[in-house]
């Protein structure tokens, strides 16, 4: 997947706060509201274009655009339910 198509369906997706985890901020978009292959491929190029980073003592493949950071939970790709996004500008 080309990294602009990546960036254009992840501003296109449905995102909802992550209401139980308050001291953590963030959203999340569910597999169910996405074209099982396309979501498969998102996850894929998420995993491909982003960069490793520690998050407690644990490291997930972070993807950044447009002032928010968008991660897994780094199980297989078949397995994944969720992508999560966080922001780090306000804008996001």
């Amino acid at each position: 997947m080309e990294e602009m198509e990546l960036q254009k369906l992840l501003s296109c997706a449905q995102f909802r706060y992550a209401k139980t985890m308050p001291k953590f901020p963030h959203h999340y978009t569910l597999r169910k509201t996405w074209d099982n292959h396309v979501f498969d491929e998102v996850v894929k190029a998420i995993r491909e274009l982003g960069s490793p980073r520690m998050f407690g003592n644990r490291e997930y493949i972070y993807y950044d655009f447009d002032g928010c950071t968008y991660w897994t939970m780094g199980s297989p790709i078949d397995q994944t339910i969720l992508i999560n996004r966080a922001a780090h500008d306000p804008a996001c």
